[in-house]
C-alpha cells in the first residue's frame, strides 16, 4: 500500500509537471535509474489504470441491483445475470486498454515528475527499497490487511450507516415520486443491498 501511494502522489502532480515544464536534462544514469522505478511500478501503474476501468463498472453494478426491485420477481435473476454479464465483459475488454495506455503514458509523466523532482542519489535510495525484501514483504501482506481492515470497518460502521442509507432512499423515493420498495420498509433491511450482485466481502 506505501507503493501505491507513492504512485498516487507522482501522479496527481504528474499530469501539470509534463505539460507546465519542459523536461530537466538527464544524465544517461539517471534515465536507467528512471527507468528502473517504472519497470518496479509496472504493476502499481496497470493495478490503477484496471481501478480506473473497474470503478465505474462496479458503480454500475450496484445502481443495476437497487434498480432490480422494479424488475418481475421472476425475471430478476436472468436480467441481473446479464447484467453482470455485460459488465464483467466490459471490465475484461477495457482493462488491457487502459493498462498498455498507463505503461505507454507513464515514462512522460511519471518518469518527468522523478526526472524533475528527485536527484540522482534519491533514486537510487527509491530504487534499493523497492527491491528490498522488506518492501516486497509489505506488499504480499498489503492485500491481507486491506481486507482484515475492510472487514472491520464495514462490521463497525454498517449499524449506523445501514438505517441513514435507508431514510436517504426513501427520501430520495419521495423527492422522486417513486413508491418505496417492499424492502426499504423492512426492519434492519439495507436499501443497498444488491438483489443480484456479485457476492459480498465476508464478515
Amino acid at each position: 500500500m506505501k507503493t501505491l501511494v507513492i504512485m498516487t502522489l507522482l501522479l496527481s502532480g504528474a499530469a501539470a509537471t509534463y505539460a507546465q515544464t519542459p523536461a530537466a536534462s538527464s544524465s544517461a544514469t539517471k534515465s536507467e535509474l528512471i527507468q528502473k522505478v517504472l519497470t518496479l511500478q509496472q504493476p502499481a501503474i496497470e493495478g490503477m489504470a484496471h481501478n480506473l476501468v473497474e470503478q465505474p463498472a462496479t458503480q454500475m453494478m450496484q445502481a443495476a441491483s437497487r434498480a432490480m426491485q422494479q424488475v418481475p420477481e421472476n425475471q430478476r435473476e436472468s436480467v441481473g445475470r446479464a447484467i453482470e454479464s455485460d459488465i464483467k465483459k466490459y471490465v475484461d475488454e477495457s482493462s488491457p486498454f487502459a493498462r498498455e495506455r498507463a505503461v505507454k503514458v507513464a515514462p512522460n509523466t511519471v518518469g518527468g515528475v522523478l526526472n524533475e523532482k528527485f536527484t540522482e542519489d534519491e533514486l537510487k535510495q527509491l530504487v534499493a527499497w523497492l527491491e528490498s525484501p522488506v518492501n516486497k514483504k509489505y506488499l504480499q501482506l498489503s492485500s491481507e490487511m486491506q481486507t482484515g481492515f475492510m472487514q472491520k470497518l464495514i462490521s463497525e460502521v454498517r449499524p449506523t450507516l445501514d438505517p441513514k442509507l435507508q431514510a436517504l432512499e426513501l427520501r430520495v423515493r419521495s423527492l422522486l415520486g417513486v413508491p418505496a420498495a417492499a424492502s426499504a420498509s423492512a426492519p434492519g433491511s439495507s436499501p443497498t443491498a444488491p438483489q443480484v450482485a456479485p457476492k459480498p466481502v465476508a464478515k
